[in-house]
C-alpha cells in the first residue's frame, strides 16, 4: 500500500539534528542508523581503467585493495561501525555478473573484519541507471532496466543490505532546461516525468528487496538538482535558480519513500533533509567530505541533520599519505567522532547544529534553502498539497518566496544580476496550470519530442 505523508514527523525544527531519527534503521549486527550515532559512510570507485571481461580481475583486485584499506583505517581509528556504498559503473550494471562479482569481493572483506575485529558494517549497493545509455532512453521496457533489476537482485542476494539508485527519469528534459534557466520545463521535468518514473521504478525495487529480504534505501536528485549545483557553481546559471531547483526535487524523491523505501537517503540527495522531516527516516548527507567528486556552497550546513556523512566518492590514487579512500575514510570517522562527542552533551548536538548550519545559510541561496527551520516550513506546507505534480510547483513557488523574504531581512546574499531571476521564475510559473493532463498539452507544443517518449512515462502522445 503506498504512503501517504501528510505532515511532518516532527512536532518543530528543534528536533531536527543529526544523529537522531524518528524512525531509525536496526540491523542484526547491532548497527542503528539514526538511533543517536553518526556513521561514516565511505564510497570508492576505481582510477581511469578499462572494464572488461579480460580486465575484471584487476577490477576485483582494485576493490579488494580499497576495501581492506577502508576497513583497516576504521579498526585502527576504533570507529563504532562504517556504512559502504558501492556505485556500480555503468558497464558493472549492463553486465549484472560483474557488479555481482564486485558486491561480493568488498563483502567479503567487510564480513572478515567484523568477524575478526568487531567492526561492524553494512554495504549499499547503487546500480547505475543505465537506461539513457539509448537516446530516447527507453524507461520501462527492453534490454536496459532488466540488466538494472538484475544487478539489484544479484547484489541483494551477494550481501548487500540496502539498495539505491540514482535515476534519471526525466533528465532528457531538465539538462536543457537547466542551460536556458527554463523553470517551467524543470517543473515538467521533476513534477510529471520524474514522479511517473519514480512510481514505476521504485514499486519495482521494492519488491525486490523484500523478495531478498534486504532494505530498499533511496533515490536521489543528482542527476536534477545537483547538476544545477554544478552549473551554478560554474556560473552558468544563477545560484537562486539551483537553490529553487533543489527545493521542487523534493516532492520526486518523497515518491520513492511514498512507494516504500525506508531509507537512509542517498549522499548526493541534498534534498536529504526535507526527506527526514517528512518521513523520520534517516538521511546520509556529503558536504565537504565530497569535494573529491564536486565542488559546492553547502560544506557545513549539509552535516546538520545527517545520519550517515558520506565522502560521495573517490578513486583509488595514491596520496602522499595512503589510497585516497583510505584518506577520505579517516576524514568521515573524526567528522563523525566530533559529532557524537557532542551529542552526548547537554545541548551539544543542538549547538553545533546551529553553527554547521550559521556557517553557510546566509552566504549562498543553496545553503539558505537547507536551513532546519527553512526545511521544517517548506515541508509543513508541501504536505498541505495531495498531488506530487502540484507540490512540485508550489516548491518551487515557496523557495522563491522564503528566498525573497530572507533578502530582504538581510537573512541571505544574493548577488545583483540574480535578484531578477526570482521574478522571472515566479511569472513562469504562474504559467504552468494546476491540472496535470493540461500542463502536458500545452507543453507538447513546447517540447522536442524526439529527446524523450512519453509512453514510457505513461503519457498519451
Amino acid at each position: 500500500m503506498r504512503k501517504q505523508f501528510t505532515k511532518p514527523s516532527y512536532s518543530s525544527s528543534e528536533e531536527l539534528t543529526f544523529g537522531v531519527a524518528n524512525n531509525p534503521i536496526k540491523l542484526e549486527n547491532g548497527i542503528t542508523i539514526g538511533g543517536g550515532t553518526v556513521y561514516p559512510e565511505i564510497n570508492f570507485t576505481l582510477p581511469p581503467m578499462t572494464i572488461t571481461q579480460e580486465t575484471m580481475p584487476e577490477v576485483l583486485d582494485q576493490y579488494q585493495q580499497m576495501i581492506h584499506g577502508v576497513c583497516k583505517r576504521a579498526v585502527e581509528l576504533y570507529a563504532p561501525g562504517i556504512i559502504v556504498e558501492v556505485e556500480l559503473l555503468p558497464d558493472m550494471t549492463a553486465n549484472p555478473q560483474w557488479g555481482i562479482e564486485v558486491c561480493k569481493v568488498v563483502r567479503e572483506v567487510m564480513h572478515e573484519y567484523e568477524s575478526k575485529y568487531g567492526l561492524k558494517s553494512a554495504m549499499r549497493v547503487t546500480p547505475n541507471d543505465i537506461r539513457d545509455m539509448v537516446r530516447p532512453p527507453i524507461m520501462r521496457t527492453g534490454y536496459y532496466i532488466a540488466k538494472m533489476f538484475a544487478t539489484f537482485e544479484g547484489c541483494a542476494k551477494s550481501g548487500a543490505e540496502f539498495l539505491a539508485i540514482e535515476s534519471t527519469g526525466g533528465k532528457e528534459i531538465n539538462d536543457e532546461a537547466l542551460l536556458h534557466g527554463d523553470i517551467k520545463s524543470v517543473i515538467f521535468a521533476l513534477g510529471i516525468l520524474g514522479v511517473r518514473d519514480m512510481e514505476y521504478l521504485w514499486n519495482n525495487i521494492v519488491d525486490i528487496a523484500k523478495a531478498t529480504k534486504t532494505y530498499p534505501s533511496s533515490d536521489s536528485a543528482c542527476g536534477f538538482a545537483n547538476t544545477a549545483m554544478v552549473l551554478a557553481d560554474r556560473g552558468l546559471i544563477p545560484k537562486v535558480f539551483a537553490a529553487v531547483v533543489r527545493v521542487a526535487s523534493v516532492p520526486r524523491s518523497l515518491v520513492a519513500f511514498e512507494m516504500g523505501a525506508i531509507g537512509p537517503s542517498k549522499d548526493c540527495a541534498y534534498e536529504g533533509p526535507y526527506i527526514k522531516t517528512i518521513t523520520g527516516y534517516p538521511i546520509s548527507m556529503e558536504g565537504k567530505t565530497s569535494a573529491c567528486a564536486h565542488l559546492s556552497p553547502v560544506g557545513n550546513i549539509a552535516l546538520a541533520m545527517a545520519d550517515l556523512w558520506s565522502n560521495e566518492t573517490v578513486q583509488n590514487i595514491k596520496l602522499l599519505s595512503d589510497m585516497a579512500p583510505t584518506v577520505y575514510t579517516e576524514q568521515l570517522i573524526y567528522d563523525c567522532r566530533l559529532l557524537n562527542t557532542a551529542g552526548k552533551h547537554r545541548d551539544g548536538a543542538l549547538k553545533l547544529r546551529d553553527w554547521l548550519v550559521e556557517s553557510d545559510s546566509k552566504l549562498d541561496p543553496q545553503a539558505y534553502v537547507l536551513r532546519p527551520d527553512v526545511v521544517y516550513a517548506i515541508s509543513r506546507e508541501l504536505l498541505e498539497i495531495e498531488s506530487n505534480f502540484i507540490r512540485t510547483k508550489r516548491a518551487a513557488q515557496i523557495a522563491i518566496e522564503v528566498l525573497r523574504n530572507a533578502y530582504e531581512k538581510g537573512e541571505v546574499h544574493i548577488l545583483p544580476k540574480e535578484r531578477k531571476w526570482l521574478d522571472i521564475m515566479s511569472a513562469q510559473l504562474e504559467d504552468i496550470p494546476d491540472n496535470e493532463e493540461e500542463f502536458w498539452y500545452h507543453m507538447k507544443n513546447t517540447l522536442d519530442l524526439s529527446k524523450f517518449i512519453p509512453a514510457e512515462y505513461g503519457l498519451a502522445a
